[in-house]
């Protein structure tokens, strides 16, 4: 058996993740969910002191904004769209027919105008950049939302829905370069305050394609996104777990956003995938919140 179906198998024995019978699809039980409301409060105390505007969205998007956001040209391979069903009686008796025999009911879901959300700050863009200029000195925004992405697998850090707390920033060049650097800092302390052990490395994303692994390169070379690495199912092939991101101006210019002195804005976002923060935690302090070393507890629980 390999770590991470041993860790899966005992996370679902004890369970702090419930199998649904599809992988990357879990429930979490209470003692789960607590360690990622005390981790939360943990990363609010960390925060900048600046007030970020706070903003929830839903695990669903406007598939337009989803549309122009570009994202189907470099990640169709994690989309998850939302299809209902649109059909009269006759195909809802033919629909029925189907799931009674088995055979695919799918032929009459018809995408509607909702995606699956597959990054916390994808909403935002549009809904700033409606607002008009950005005001003196830019935004600071915190948001946190489930998000999808279409990977399934047996590594429980690696699940197709899963909550992702962000803080962004939009400006100018060097405000949003001087945002990521000090949450470079931030996060790697943040991490050490719960006893995790952590390596922070250039990364790309999961582009899709021959052009994507060009584009890749590209994202490394220039040193555009960073990664903390943390051991959850191996302690040589570590898990990303936060991650520190500057888009240059490519959502300004694809949104219209501008600074207050009418200069296309740049982006910068600092991103924590919650649940594997979390499965960190388990894997390294053991599966007994009660047990964990008392600097942690402290440090999460007060």
């Amino acid at each position: 058996m390999d770590m991470q179906t041993n860790l899966l198998d005992r996370l679902f024995d004890a369970g702090l993740l419930i199998d649904t019978g599809v992988d990357g699809l879990y429930g979490r039980s209470g003692a789960f969910e607590d360690v990622i409301a005390r981790f939360e409060a943990l990363i609010a105390r960390h925060a900048p002191e600046a007030t970020a505007e706070v903003i929830r969205f839903p695990p669903g998007m406007n598939r337009a904004h989803f549309e122009g956001s570009g994202y189907m040209k470099s990640f169709p391979q994690l989309a998850g769209t939302v299809h209902s069903f649109c059909g009269c009686e006759l195909d809802h008796v033919n629909l029925l027919q189907c799931m009674a025999e088995g055979d695919d009911w799918t032929g009459k879901q018809e995408a509607t105008d909702v995606v699956l959300t597959p990054a916390a700050c994808y909403p935002l863009y549009p809904t700033i950049a409606k607002r008009g200029p950005l005001p003196e000195g830019g935004g600071l925004f915190d948001l946190q939302s489930y998000c999808f992405r279409h990977e399934p697998s047996k590594d429980p850090a690696r699940m197709q829905l899963f909550r992702m707390r962000e803080f962004v920033r939009i400006g100018t060049p060097d405000d949003v370069m001087a945002f990521r650097s000090d949450w470079m800092e931030r996060g790697s302390k943040l991490i050490a305050a719960v006893g995790l052990d952590v390596e922070l490395d250039t990364a790309n994303d999961p582009f899709f394609g021959r052009a994507g692994k060009m584009l890749g390169n590209n994202q490394r070379d220039q040193k555009l996104k960073f990664e903390l690495l943390i051991p959850v199912t191996s302690a040589t092939a570590k898990t990303a777990c936060l991650s520190f991101n500057y888009h240059q101006d490519h959502f300004g210019q694809t949104w219209g956003l501008k600074t207050a002195n009418g200069e296309t804005a740049h982006t910068a976002c600092v991103g924590f995938g919650l649940e594997r923060i979390a499965l960190a935690l388990f894997a390294r302090h053991g599966l007994d919140t009660a047990d964990w070393p008392e600097p942690v507890r402290k440090a999460l629980w007060g």
